[in-house]
């Protein structure tokens, strides 16, 4: 046959594209299939079409993992833009915002995502119902290109430079132990006292571990604290306190319930650790018209409520 005469490649389906790219991201047909609430074989069907449709081979296939080609490389790059593409286009064929449909993946931390994130997208999704949402909580951190988060809710301003990022809500972590354990072991008066007593530690996220950066005033001090017990939980380390096993140094949104049922007493309060609240994202909001609703959104729904308090 002449080359000439080749067949023209078929158009791919945009639903065949968003099932290509989650078994890309996710690195496992099964996997992608869970995701989807497909089986692996409809998902492996889709992707035969596909890549017969487009005349390359998007994966390498071995028994116990896949991998992109070359082609499925290139073949990434533009299903992203499309499905972009394809998503404002149908957004804006309509005038009103609530209208504009789509879907966005947003991440944040089990504590923040559990008591105050959940209600808010619940909120996001009656006010835009054509806008799906999917919430992911983890502690670790996250890469939101390769994962393909779109909003990722961040406590602490440790933000990567080629981020973009909003200001949500203003926040610290203080200092807090309960009555109970200061009987026992008294009230630390300065921020080198912090070295004799039992501090809970955390790992959360890329924190260093076992070392407290706190200011005061300008001046930032960093403090090795040490104690018996330490945890990956939020809610395990915030559990031992008030159960007067130790210090912890917590988000203010986190424990200012409990000081002020006097269940833990705020300690050396010229300290304080700035950990403010964003909407980290990887595009510009005016380049994407769901995901620019939904972050001022949320920065109006935290403002009204506020998950620290105004004082």
């Amino acid at each position: 046959m002449n080359s000439n005469d080749k067949s023209p490649h078929t158009w791919p389906l945009v639903d065949d594209l968003n099932v290509f790219l989650t078994v890309a991201r996710k690195q496992s047909f099964a996997a992608a299939a869970v995701e989807l609430g497909f089986s692996p074989a409809y998902v492996s069907k889709r992707i035969n079409l596909l890549e017969k449709g487009l005349g390359v081979r998007l994966f390498f296939r071995t028994t116990r993992n896949i991998s992109l080609t070359t082609d499925g490389e290139k073949a990434r790059d533009g299903a992203m833009g499309v499905l972009d593409t394809m998503s404002e286009f149908i957004s804006g064929l309509s005038d009103s915002r609530e209208h504009v449909q789509g879907h966005l993946n947003i991440s944040c931390s089990f504590g923040f995502g559990e008591q105050h994130m959940a209600m808010a997208l619940a909120e996001f999704s009656r006010r835009f119902p054509q806008i799906t949402c999917k919430l992911t909580l983890s502690d670790r951190v996250m890469d939101l290109i390769e994962e393909g988060i779109d909003i990722e809710i961040r406590i602490g301003n440790d933000i990567k430079e080629f981020y973009i990022a909003k200001k949500l809500a203003d926040n610290a972590r203080i200092l807090c132990a309960s009555p109970a354990y200061l009987a026992e072991y008294g009230m630390p008066e300065n921020i080198e006292d912090l070295a004799r007593h039992q501090c809970l530690v955390i790992q959360e996220r890329n924190s260093p571990f076992g070392v407290w950066r706190l200011t005061k005033a300008e001046e930032t001090s960093q403090v090795r604290v040490k104690g018996p017990l330490s945890s990956n939980s939020g809610v395990a380390v915030l559990n031992w306190a008030l159960a007067g096993h130790g210090i912890i140094c917590r988000s203010r949104w986190d424990v200012q319930k409990h000081i002020d049922q006097g269940q833990l007493i705020h300690l050396l309060p010229e300290y304080a650790q700035s950990a403010n609240i964003w909407a980290v994202y990887t595009i510009k909001p005016s380049t994407s018209t769901r995901l620019k609703l939904c972050v001022d959104f949320l920065v109006d729904h935290f403002h009204l409520n506020p998950p620290v308090p105004y004082s």
